[in-house]
């Protein structure tokens, strides 16, 4: 993801990039409207806005002041903008427009034209009924993880599995699992598992890798240091070594900018349902059956429990529809569309619209905090019991 601060052009009143012509192209000719392309879209904050680019992947901070001209947040009429708009601002917003199309975020056209070029489908379909499946266990072990569950996520369409292990897992019981996963519908599993001497000397990570192609990460916590490490080309996923110490579920719901998703798929989720909970299940280290596996509520246990019976269970589901334009604070928020969102750990416990507990954004200020330290937090540090975050 790359990010480019139009801020200190607002303050500096420099155009971003170097121009053949100060004098705006839209000028002198019939084109009296800049579209965006429809991959890149519109998202405006409390203070500023962001136009995020699906296709690249990149998010660009816009001004304010040229965020609000946009029409259904996808044209601008350039003769309004001159007409509305007085003074040096005129000439400062035309240029950052013509930086727009330099850097084909979008177009110059008429309103004849403008009208050939339909937005973005903003629609959210996913043929299945769960989509990522979060497995946590803190011993090492699946015992459940047979032929007879793998039919369970088959019957759910679940595309996605999620391995989480707190405590070292034998090898030969994740190579069974593994196994399993490479003969079922499943497309990808990511693994989080303690970093281990005896498998690292032994070459056991690189040859999961390696053996098993629907391994999308794995993520070995508790090592000495952090990198990534990059396979072979006919390797589907790749290993990285954190020194974090995340042996607990307590690590979930971290709202940082390393880990937005700029995309279409993340965009039009986050327009119509949860990010972060929406068509997921998991199961606890207890084994009990639940949305996440950091929230109380639970929907049977796994031992006497299928997981098609639990997401049939009132209340499995009321997460689901709750997005970022409802969240109080996120609905203000110029990334609310790229970011994951947590209804686990909340910064008012008793309010289920409330913010997302680690995150440490204040959209009205544009800065960022450390959340673990701000005296507003505490209440809900103190109910979830994170005097002591493990992060």
């Amino acid at each position: 993801m790359s990010w480019f601060h139009w801020e200190n052009i607002m303050l500096e009143k420099q155009p971003p990039f170097p121009f053949i012509n100060p004098i705006p192209r839209s000028a002198n000719s019939d084109m009296d409207y800049f579209l965006l392309y429809s991959n890149c879209v519109l998202v405006k904050g409390a203070h500023r806005a962001t136009l995020c680019d699906l296709q690249k992947g990149a998010v660009y901070f816009i001004p304010k002041p040229l965020a609000d001209l946009f029409l259904e947040d996808q044209a601008v009429d350039l003769v309004q903008l001159r007409e509305k708009t007085e003074g040096d601002m005129v000439l400062f917003l035309m240029e950052i427009i013509d930086s727009l199309v330099e850097n084909q975020l979008g177009f110059y056209t008429n309103q004849q034209e403008w009208k050939r070029f339909p937005a973005l489908n903003k629609e959210w379909l996913f043929p299945a009924h769960i989509s990522h499946c979060i497995l946590d266990t803190a011993t090492g072990r699946l015992d459940y993880f047979t032929e007879s569950f793998v039919e369970q996520l088959s019957k759910l369409c679940c595309n996605f599995v999620q391995l989480r292990f707190f405590g070292i897992p034998p090898i030969e019981h994740l190579e069974n699992i593994l196994r399993l996963i490479t003969g079922s519908q499943i497309k990808s599993v990511e693994i989080l598992m303690p970093w281990n001497t005896a498998y690292e000397s032994g070459c056991t990570y690189g040859k999961w890798i390696n053996d098993y192609k629907k391994i999308s990460s794995l993520v070995c916590w508790g090592a000495p240091s952090t990198c990534v490490v990059k396979e072979g080309a006919r390797a589907m996923g790749y290993l990285l070594y954190t020194s974090e110490q995340i042996n607990a579920a307590t690590h979930c719901g971290i709202i940082d900018q390393g880990m937005f998703s700029t995309n279409i798929t993340t965009y039009t989720e986050s327009l119509n349902f949860n990010s972060c909970l929406n068509r997921k299940i998991s199961i606890d280290i207890q084994g009990d059956v639940k949305n996440c596996p950091s929230m109380k509520e639970s929907y049977g246990n796994i031992g006497d429990t299928t997981l098609v019976e639990a997401i049939g269970k009132p209340g499995f589901k009321k997460y689901w529809n709750i997005t970022k334009d409802q969240v109080s604070i996120c609905k203000d928020c110029e990334f609310r569309h790229v970011c994951t969102d947590c209804r686990a750990y909340l910064e008012d416990p008793g309010d289920v619209y409330s913010k997302p507990l680690k995150c440490g954004y204040d959209p009205y200020i544009c800065e960022w905090a450390e959340w673990s330290t701000h005296p507003l937090k505490q209440k809900g540090i103190n109910f979830y019991g994170l005097e002591k975050p493990a992060f």
